[in-house]
């Protein structure tokens, strides 16, 4: 009896005592901070929504050159050819002006090794000619001056000969007028004889010698007219003679004439035959330095199309491709149209480049780590083959420089940054689906109008360069 009782004193001894695993479900006797958490949380998430944010653009974009001259170039070859010897292998690093490949000749036309001396030869033989022709010209100009010196001379003689004929054409008519007045007297002596005879006065002698004398005037009319009609037709006969002469001068000037400029003709073109032969040998000259190809400029041989020795080029053909030492990068993005508008001229760009390590905060730019700084220069006005639009950033040197070790082709994510807004009114933007930059401002730059609602007093990243 006294064992069962002692049983139950323990017992209760031991229910007055709190369970342990009581205390620690419960909890009643705690007091509770859920409720400071709550406004904790509550306040810091008001703090943060009143924190700036950048309003941004992300794109996607690839590293290239401002420049067309400082891109990959490919060496495309000029004349068709086959390959003799190379002088560089893929990789290595030239100078402008050092020889790359050497090709030899493959058409017919061209294989004679002494094509240039020979079209040289050509060349001075049409020149001699040339020559030849010039002097035939000019000694045909000396003829004509000797056809008019001797033709001068032969027409003063004619003319001296006309004036002394027409000297003797105006004598032969004044004895026409002697004989005609001599007549003229024995008409009247024969008739006064005549009339004498009759009356018995004379005798028959003195008749028949009056009568003689007045034939013998008769025959000197008929002499002197015959005479002065001689003296007239070789008046005319050197008349005749002095065009006849002007004639047959003007035909051998003419004729010695067509001869100067038919040898004139020659020369000038045989000075053409030379123009174009001299157009042949400066063209076989080049064409024989076309098959060394050098470089155009400093840079690293890629890409060599052609190999082994013997192998044919077509003409264009592309030989090796030139990567440019001396670079200006730049980064092509390509925007979507949506946000075009947005983007604009001398706009700040923050990169991110493949290969580089980087800590982004997109809407606190100056939180980030390892982003490099762009302007945007050129913003092309069509779209491009991917249904984007193309924009060129080149370095910002007002900020940290770009890596040296960038490669043309690399990646780049680009951020473009817009405005400085809170962070409620980029959720609530979003949450709406309003674009960024609702209302555009006038000028780059300057603050947009209309933006009242919660980013008053708020910073505009753009700037022009």
């Amino acid at each position: 009896m006294d064992k069962y009782i002692f049983c139950d004193i323990e017992f209760e001894s031991k229910q007055k005592k709190p369970l342990k695993s009581f205390t620690s479900v419960y909890r009643i006797n705690k007091v509770s901070t859920v409720k400071y958490w709550l406004w904790g949380i509550l306040i810091v998430s008001f703090i943060i929504l009143m924190l700036p944010w950048t309003q941004n653009i992300r794109a996607k974009g690839l590293v290239t050159t401002l420049r067309q001259e400082q891109r990959p170039q490919e060496l495309n070859n000029i004349v068709p050819g086959k390959v003799l010897k190379w002088y560089v292998k893929e990789g290595d690093y030239v100078k402008q002006g050092d020889t790359i490949l050497q090709l030899g000749e493959v058409k017919v036309e061209y294989f004679d090794p002494q094509l240039l001396a020979r079209t040289r030869q050509q060349i001075e033989a049409k020149k001699t000619a040339i020559d030849a022709y010039t002097n035939k010209a000019e000694t045909a100009g000396l003829q004509i001056e000797a056809l008019k010196s001797q033709r001068d001379f032969k027409l003063s003689e004619l003319d001296i000969k006309l004036s002394q004929q027409r000297l003797k054409v105006q004598a032969d008519s004044m004895d026409i007028i002697a004989v005609r007045n001599e007549l003229q007297v024995a008409q009247r002596q024969i008739d006064a004889a005549k009339l004498m005879l009759d009356s018995g006065v004379i005798s028959l002698v003195d008749y028949e010698r009056r009568t003689i004398s007045f034939q013998n005037a008769t025959a000197k009319i008929v002499s002197a007219e015959n005479k002065y009609m001689q003296s007239r037709q070789e008046l005319s006969r050197i008349q005749a003679e002095r065009a006849g002469t002007i004639q047959e001068y003007i035909d051998k000037i003419n004729k010695t004439t067509g001869e100067r400029f038919s040898a004139l003709s020659d020369a000038a073109t045989g000075e053409a035959d030379v123009a174009k032969m001299e157009n042949l040998y400066s063209n076989y000259d080049i064409r024989n330095q076309q098959f060394y190809i050098t470089a155009p400029q400093n840079g690293q041989i890629t890409k060599a199309r052609k190999a082994g020795i013997g192998e044919v080029v077509k003409e264009g053909d592309m030989i090796v491709e030139i990567v440019p030492n001396n670079i200006q990068y730049a980064v092509e993005m390509f925007v979507e149209p949506f946000d075009l508008p947005l983007v604009a001229k001398g706009q700040k760009v923050r990169f991110i480049f493949d290969g580089f390590p980087a800590i982004i905060f997109s809407g606190w730019p100056n939180f980030s780590y390892g982003t490099f700084g762009g302007i945007v220069v050129a913003v092309e006005n069509s779209a491009s083959a991917n249904g984007k639009f193309r924009v060129l950033v080149i370095e910002d040197f007002s900020d940290k420089r770009w890596p040296p070790l960038l490669r043309i082709g690399g990646g780049a994510n680009g951020i473009a940054l817009l405005k400085d807004v809170p962070i409620w009114y980029e959720l609530w933007r979003n949450i709406n689906g309003f674009p960024r930059e609702y209302y555009k401002p006038e000028e780059f730059g300057a603050p947009s109008k209309g933006d009242d609602k919660g980013d008053k007093g708020a910073k505009d990243k753009k700037s022009s360069i």
